[in-house]
């Protein structure tokens, strides 16, 4: 006696996996379902906590950038500003070669300008009420024309970048 062996074919194998399946139950697959969809939203949530992050990351880095660029700013220019106190000597010493007096007068200008263009200013002083962070006060007078703590001479001129004293204004105080 010939025993029928059943033969194995896709279609058969196939109906087998069918049958395998239909034994898991809905509540079985709803389970699995919810499972991945918790999965799939700590990856979301992960994807979206390190896409911020990153976007942190850039603008730290962008910042610390900007205030390298203008500490090393702020330094280079801190050292001419003695070229321009010398400058401000030469434009105001006596000359009789009027055509020298127009050059240096020239460079003077140009390099104020040069600082103005990085955003240099003067630090205001003459009329201005004292104010240590951004005066030295070197000498006090007493004088009742004057209002209280109102500097009254520059001595030697200030400069500031942004918010950042490069050098402190020198100056007469009064009162």
């Amino acid at each position: 006696m010939e025993t029928t062996k059943k033969q194995e074919t896709p279609v058969t194998n196939e109906i087998d996996n069918m049958e395998e399946l239909t034994e898991i139950s809905v509540e079985d697959l709803n389970k699995e379902i919810e499972k991945l969809k918790a999965e799939n939203e700590k990856y979301y949530d992960h994807l979206q906590r390190t896409a911020a992050e990153f976007d942190n990351y850039k603008k730290r880095v962008s910042k610390e950038k900007e205030k390298i660029y203008s500490l090393a700013v702020g330094d280079v220019v801190t050292k001419f500003i003695s070229v321009l106190d010398n400058l401000d000597k030469a434009v105001e010493a006596e000359t009789t070669d009027p055509k020298m007096k127009e050059g240096v007068e020239l460079i003077h200008k140009q390099m104020l300008d040069l600082l103005k263009g990085i955003s240099v200013e003067n630090i205001p002083t003459v009329g201005e009420t004292f104010n240590p962070e951004y005066h030295d006060a070197v000498m006090h007078i007493e004088d009742e024309k004057y209002g209280e703590q109102e500097i009254v001479e520059e001595l030697r001129c200030g400069y500031k970048m942004g918010d950042r004293v490069l050098r402190h204004a020198m100056v007469k105080v009064a009162n």
